[in-house]
This record gives C-alpha cells, structure tokens and sequence, in this order.
C-alpha cells in the first residue's frame, strides 16, 4: 500500500490581528516550529503560552556544580528547564531521576527532551510526588544533588482548562494532579468561615482575609455554586468594594491572586508535602551532597530556612546558605515571573 500524505491541519483561527485565548496562541504552543516568533515573545517580558523559563539556572548550576557520572534529582521536572541544563552537565556516565505530579506536562516534557536526546539512559522521568524523594533511592542509590522548583509551572497558569489563574475563564480547579484530590469548587461547598480565614492567612498571608472569607462562605450558604475562575474572582471583587477607589483595582487585583494561591495550596497540601519532602532530604544525600531549593512565597521559604537552619545545627548539613539568592534584576525585568523567587541551598555532611 503506498504512503498517504499526512492530512493537512488548517491553523487555529482567531478575530483581530493577535490571538488572545490560550489554544488560538499556535505559534507560541509550537516553539519548535516558530522559534523566531517565540523569541520576540520573551524579548518583551513575556513568557509565551505553554512555556516555562526556568529561573536562577545559572546561579543554581553554580552551586549544585554537576559533574560528569553524577546521580541526581530534579524533584520537579516541570518544563524540563532545569532539567535539560542538568543533563548536559551529567554525561558521559551520569544519570537525573526527574519526576512531578502532573500526568497532563509530564509526557510532554518527555517527549521535549527526548528530542533533545536525553533519553531515559540519561533522564529517566516518573510521575510522584516529591514527598516520596525517599523511594527514589531504592533504584538510584544516594544522591549527588537534589533540586526542588516548588509552586506551579507557567504552561498550568495559562492554561485555561486547569483553573490556576483569575485572569482567564476556567474551571475552578487547581489540582497539580486532576486525577487525585478533589478540585477547589468541592472543597468550597463544605469549608467554614472560619476555616477559609485561616486558609487565607496562613497559605498566602492575605489581608484582607475576614472580608474574602464572609464574601465567599457567604455566597455558598445561598446556595450559590463557585465552580469557576470568574465567579471567584467576581466574588472576591464584590467582597472588596469597601476599599477606597484608588487603591481598590491594584489591591484587588493581588488579593485575587493570593486567594488562588492559597486555595491551590490547600487542594494540594503543598505545605504538607513540602515538610514531608524536607525531613526526608538528608536521607537521600550522599555525604557532602547537594540540595537547592527555589520557593515562590513567604509560607515555602519560612518552611525551608527553618528545616535548614535545625539540620545545620544537628550537624545533618554541614554548609546552609546564610541568605537567599534573589534572581538578577537582568532575569526579573525579562521574566516578571522570577521576581519572588528566593534561591536556599544546603550541603550534607
């Protein structure tokens, strides 16, 4: 049977002269196909739709100081930014164990990689969760290195269909993983007042916590069902108008931000997997083995200095970083993404 021409997929089509949805944003989902286009994309601060840009690479590459025939770790694989840098360094002779949580990114960063020719005998990837680091070593044995990328990845902000962003229209679902858990629009049905106070404070440090927690409890005891990013965000925005004009939009505006924040932590007991992740570190390290740890906000940080800082003075770790390492303003102005990232390292004894 002779070969058929492969069919031909007609591209996204969109009104104006600029896609604006997440899925009529071809180009940018395509890097590979439009690198030039991608290009101009990061040029002008913005990272483009499916992308993550990874941060700190140089500065995390200096400390972890990967050498050929190494074993290490990239507990949150991501875009596979980290990764790929990573991996370059390893061979000859070295191996990265990479593993996430996220079913939907992960075979797309296999694939990405694979292409790059970083196959499993150089990246061998899994899907866990990095609580779970201590199951690693049963195949790898102790580790060189380990590096932590905590929060979420770009391409599961913009995408519309996983509800992380207020900005966007979407389910209100926040899960890293969709398949375990439940989304943030059940676990609104049942949460308290009081509850979601607390929530908002601890996850995300809000302020303005009493007034979102009254707005949104309130709305829920009408029988009024929050099942996406709009209606949150709209109900945020009502709880808020008390603030003075001038300042409400911008205020609003983080509050929004922080309230998804500290929503997703919930869902995904990030804090807890994160202190399970931390007391098992030292447990994984090969002696005088690396650990760096990238946190997007104060709840992360606080939880990774004070781990540090207590295994330090045990003896576990012999070196801790004495501050965090703040990306360069050059990578802040060009990715406004990396501006809250603080950068913690430690070194086993």
């Amino acid at each position: 049977m002779e070969d058929q021409e492969p069919k031909h997929v007609r591209r996204v089509r969109y009104k104006g002269t600029h896609p604006k949805a997440f899925k009529e944003k071809y180009k940018e989902l395509s890097p590979e196909q439009y690198s030039e286009d991608v290009a101009k994309v990061m040029q002008q601060g913005r990272t483009p739709a499916g992308m993550h840009r990874s941060i700190c690479i140089e500065e995390i590459m200096e400390f972890l100081n990967v050498t050929p025939g190494q074993i290490g770790l990239d507990a949150t694989l991501g875009y596979g930014g980290h990764t790929v840098e990573i991996a370059k360094r390893l061979i000859p002779g070295g191996k990265l164990y990479a593993i996430d949580v996220d079913p939907i990114e992960l075979p797309k960063t296999r694939e990405r990689l694979a292409a790059l020719g970083f196959g499993p005998d150089v990246v061998e990837m899994k899907i866990m969760n990095f609580s779970q680091i201590d199951q690693i070593i049963f195949e790898s044995g102790l580790l060189n290195f380990v590096l932590a990328d905590l929060g979420v990845s770009s391409m599961q902000i913009d995408n519309p269909d996983r509800g992380f962003s207020f900005k966007i229209e979407g389910p209100l679902d926040l899960r890293l993983n969709p398949k375990n858990g439940i989304p943030a629009s059940e676990f609104l049905k049942n949460v308290s007042r009081d509850e979601l106070e607390e929530l908002l404070q601890v996850n995300a440090d809000e302020p303005h916590y009493i007034a979102i927690a009254k707005g949104i409890t309130s709305k829920i005891k009408k029988g009024i069902k929050i099942e996406t990013t709009t209606q949150l965000k709209e109900i945020i925005q009502e709880a808020l108008e008390y603030l003075p004009e001038n300042i409400r939009k911008e205020e609003t505006k983080k509050s929004c931000q922080r309230s998804f924040q500290a929503l997703r932590i919930e869902v995904n007991d990030e804090f807890g997997v994160l202190d399970k992740f931390l007391e098992k570190l030292p447990y994984v390290l090969a002696p005088g083995g690396r650990v760096a740890i990238l946190s997007f906000h104060s709840g992360e940080d606080r939880r990774v200095k004070k781990s540090f800082k207590e295994l330090f003075r045990a003896g576990v770790y012999s070196e801790i970083a004495p501050d965090p390492i703040r990306p360069s303003a050059e990578e802040s102005n060009t990715n406004p993404r990396a501006r809250s990232a603080k950068l913690r390292w430690a070194i086993k004894e």
